[in-house]
């Protein structure tokens, strides 16, 4: 794999994970407690030998940059090759953002080109899955394809959120339809790209240099099918785009099942990161837990059921934490309960609080197609006032402050903002 280059697209403001990915970059939100979501990335391309990155950044990208760094944890800090992190950049002729994924790397050619390549990796930096790459290029070589897509099965009432595709007897993609409100077939793009070097200049400077298309799924893909050999490559392990507080939710719960269908555990696939040296987590003599995922530095007083603890939460005793995601360092005051939730970095949760309360299940006013499914979000470093009850569908922003509560309810499908703008939400 020392001719491929894998270049991951990580610039995503990530809309639908709402307040999750309002302060930091989509592949920047924690996952399974220890992770950020674009570990899995990184880490399936060491886990393939390949080790030639980079990485696409460009919506609030600090967090994304500093956890990556220079890339040792996944054995990338080296002088040949190794990772490189991309952003948009002003030149003469040319200047803006990244207008879709396809024109991320079009503005990035000058770095394709000078390298000594023959296939480019084109990869999602949002997205679940433990998945050996150099099948899929060995693969893509034996076809003598131009272009080969990553492909799943997927139910067919979820098309629309994916890039559907028909193939042939042969594996030959012979249409492709992005986002459609209905399709016949349930096989869905991974968002993963193997192209020839040629083939990838040759298609992004007749579509994205000339203004005809951004994007791969869009536009690239379905304009080039006629025109070069594009195939499908079926993957059948767990993947997951975790793109919606829904199936962000879900693929977290799926981790805490007796037998998970994503195995964080295989010696041959292992998931690297960035890792916070803490100390071990500890249990009190009160503490019941089950189900669970339990990080370093955590300390549990009370009970923890179906649920993911970051590093460093606390959870007095008398509290109860059920179909739950606690991020780093968060609070839970005694006697409080925290149901169907996610709760982002520090926050204090006060003693006595309900996160998660009652059966009403109106959508969010400000979210209604993001927050709909009972589950509340609560932001970043948010100060929850004792006694709180907070309904379904809920959003807390970040950097709430307890005076920004009117009263100890906040009705299902509600948002509390801080009644001050903060200077860092600018």
């Amino acid at each position: 794999m020392q001719r491929v280059l894998a270049m991951i697209l990580a610039g995503g403001s990530g809309d639908r994970l709402s307040i999750l990915s309002a302060l930091r970059a989509k592949p920047a939100v924690p996952f399974a407690g220890r992770y950020r979501i674009i570990d899995f990335s990184l880490s399936n391309c060491v886990n393939s030998g390949i080790y030639n990155v980079a990485v696409l950044t460009q919506y609030n990208p600090r967090s994304l940059a500093q956890h990556i760094g220079i890339g040792r944890p996944w054995d990338l800090d080296r002088s040949d090759g190794g990772v490189t992190l991309l952003q948009p950049f002003q030149s003469r002729g040319r200047s803006g953002w990244y207008r879709g994924t396809a024109d991320a790397i079009f503005q990035n050619l000058s770095f394709v080109q000078q390298q000594r390549l023959d296939q480019v990796l084109v990869l999602a930096g949002d997205h679940i899955y433990t998945m050996p790459y150099d099948n899929m290029v060995l693969w893509h070589r034996q076809k003598n394809a131009d272009v080969t897509v990553g492909v799943v099965e997927v139910a067919q009432e979820e098309s629309r959120r994916f890039g559907m595709l028909t193939m042939d007897e042969s594996n030959r993609v012979s249409e492709f339809r992005e986002k459609p409100r209905r399709s016949q077939s349930n096989l869905a793009s991974m968002g993963i790209y193997v192209f020839n070097k040629d083939t990838l200049v040759q298609c992004l400077e007749e579509n994205a240099g000339k203004g005809n298309g951004f994007d791969f799924g869009r536009d690239i893909i379905p304009a080039i099918l006629d025109k070069h050999r594009v195939f499908g490559y079926r993957y059948y392990g767990y993947w997951r785009d975790v793109g919606t507080v829904e199936s962000y939710w879900q693929a977290s719960m799926d981790l805490v099942a007796d037998l998970p269908s994503l195995n964080l555990y295989d010696p041959e696939l292992p998931v690297r990161a960035s890792f916070r040296h803490m100390s071990p987590a500890k249990m009190g003599g009160e503490s019941r837990i089950s189900q669970s995922l339990i990080s370093s530095g955590c300390m549990i007083n009370g009970e923890v059921m179906g649920s993911v603890l970051s590093p460093g939460v606390h959870v007095e005793a008398g509290a109860r934490v059920v179909d739950s995601v606690i991020f780093d360092d968060t609070f839970v005051g005694r006697d409080t309960i925290v149901e169907r939730s996610i709760v982002d970095k520090g926050v204090w949760l006060g003693p006595g609080c309900h996160v998660g309360y009652g059966d009403d299940f109106v959508p969010n006013r400000e979210e209604p197609r993001y927050l709909n499914t009972g589950i509340t979000l609560v932001g970043k470093k948010a100060r929850i006032p004792a006694g709180t009850r907070i309904g379904r569908n809920c959003k807390v922003g970040p950097w709430v402050e307890m005076t920004d509560f009117s009263g100890d309810f906040v009705p299902s499908g509600d948002s509390v903002a801080p009644k001050t703008p903060r200077l860092f939400d600018l």
